[in-house]
């Protein structure tokens, strides 16, 4: 193995099927993620990595699993499972899989929550190479007997951090232990807390530990902003920040389900009202059908949305490297979910600018975030015009109502978090007995042929 970091992937030993998609997609130089986890893994490496969100983590496995893939003809069965903690997330690497594949057959399906059952039944009857699902959706088709393991060779624990914050440790384990010993196994999140490593022990052998997160948990290309603001006031502030800042493409976070919904019929009817620009809306939570969060996400993707108004739901794992502007409507609790939220932005180097709205009883939460991004937020202009204008009508003592209604707008009540799932605890499967050969060089890459 060699210790230099290949800095094109014409360095790196892939197929010319691959060399080619690679170029069509109009990537010559891998990320450092991906130039640090692709020899390794077609080496046969067990890899625990760490890198964020945005730096190419899918292509990392995705590549060197289509390099090594039998034919259907000479393997009928699954040989890669791809576990991830959302659909919208299966969605994405499902679409990678496809993107790479391109100019070679590959059987890839999705198995998520949400999406039409007798498909996911009838595309593994016929037979499929790759499977990328949620764990849920996963453990169904197992007891079904519709998706049969013992032909895997490699597993891919994917955001797994994110996986076991929602409660899928029991799940993620229960699917290990039905998978072959002898396999690779790769396990990449963006943090690798306590949980993560104990999985990991017992899981993968002898991994290669790979991390590629930066000292600073912010990246230096993301310019991060503070606005002070009362809550009866965030609408108008939010209106006049899109007006001055507008936004190619923006995703304004809220922390409710009732609140996304409430400011997105509010913007809807804002913009609706302008006759000389035209900007779309959109919003996604978790009140919608998963045919209607596709399309919303379909629409981002293609540009074809400027303003997308969400929870949570899309702060993490989602991959639109034309978002050019995240506002933070309302903070949110936990300080990581700040960092995936403003990671929404800024993807694969480029430039972004991120916006957080913040009371006078919010200083608390600002401190902590800015404690964990080692890096102090940045007061932007708007927030002294802000101030000075309440100044002045308070001296004026005026009674007229703002220009922008907030009625009903600004919402506090607090979604109940729910649980991780209660199941209860089963004994622990031992790891792989051995390191896996590296399959790429040991059988000659029998697809490839």
């Amino acid at each position: 193995m060699t210790s230099t970091m290949p800095e094109h992937f014409s360095e790196l030993p892939l197929s010319p099927i691959m060399q080619r998609a690679l170029a069509q997609i109009g990537w010559s130089k891998p990320s450092p993620i991906q130039a640090r986890v692709i020899p390794y893994a077609l080496e046969g490496y067990d890899i625990l990595g760490q890198a964020r969100t945005g730096t190419g983590k899918t292509a990392s496995f995705a590549i060197p699993i289509l390099e090594q893939l039998d034919p259907l003809r000479v393997n009928p069965l699954p040989q890669a499972l791809v576990l991830v903690p959302t659909r919208e997330l299966a969605n994405q690497v499902y679409g990678e899989f496809v993107r790479l594949a391109e100019g070679c057959p590959t059987q890839v399906v999705e198995v998520s929550g949400g999406k039409h059952m007798q498909k996911q039944l009838n595309a593994l009857a016929k037979g499929v190479q790759v499977v990328v699902g949620t764990p849920g959706r996963v453990i169904d088709h197992i007891q079904r007997g519709s998706l049969r393991l013992q032909g895997l060779w490699c597993v891919v624990l994917d955001e797994a951090d994110r996986m076991l914050d929602i409660g899928f440790r029991p799940s993620i384990e229960r699917i290990l232990r039905r998978c072959p010993e002898n396999r690779q196994t790769l396990l990449l999140s963006a943090t690798l807390d306590e949980r993560i490593r104990d999985l990991a022990n017992r899981y993968l052998f002898e991994p290669v530990v790979i991390d590629c997160s930066d000292k600073d948990v912010s990246v230096e290309t993301i310019e991060q902003r503070f606005i002070s603001v009362s809550p009866d006031r965030k609408q108008e502030v939010l209106l006049q920040l899109l007006e001055r800042e507008q936004p190619p493409q923006a995703i304004i976070f809220c922390r409710t389900k009732i609140g996304t919904a409430k400011l997105h019929r509010q913007l809807e009817r804002y913009y609706a009202a302008i006759t000389d620009r035209k900007v779309r809306v959109g919003t996604i939570h978790g009140d919608m059908s998963q045919p209607q969060r596709d399309e919303v996400f379909k629409a981002l993707r293609e540009n074809k949305l400027d303003i997308l108004v969400a929870t949570d739901v899309v702060g993490r794992g989602i991959d639109v490297s034309s978002i050019s502007h995240i506002i933070n409507y309302d903070l949110p609790d936990d300080c990581d979910d700040y960092v995936h939220r403003v990671g929404r932005t800024g993807r694969m180097g480029r430039s972004g600018i991120a916006f957080s709205f913040v009371s006078k009883d919010q200083g608390y939460l600002l401190t902590d975030i800015e404690q964990r991004i080692n890096r102090m937020l940045e007061k932007d202009p708007l927030s002294e015009v802000v101030g000075k204008r309440r100044e002045s009508l308070e001296s004026l003592n005026k009674s007229e109502a703002p220009k922008v209604d907030t009625t009903g707008v600004v919402d506090s009540t607090e979604e109940p978090k729910s649980e991780p799932a209660g199941a209860e605890e089963h004994p622990f499967g031992s790891a792989p007995a051995r390191r896996t050969l590296g399959r790429a060089k040991s059988r000659g890459s029998i697809r490839r042929r």
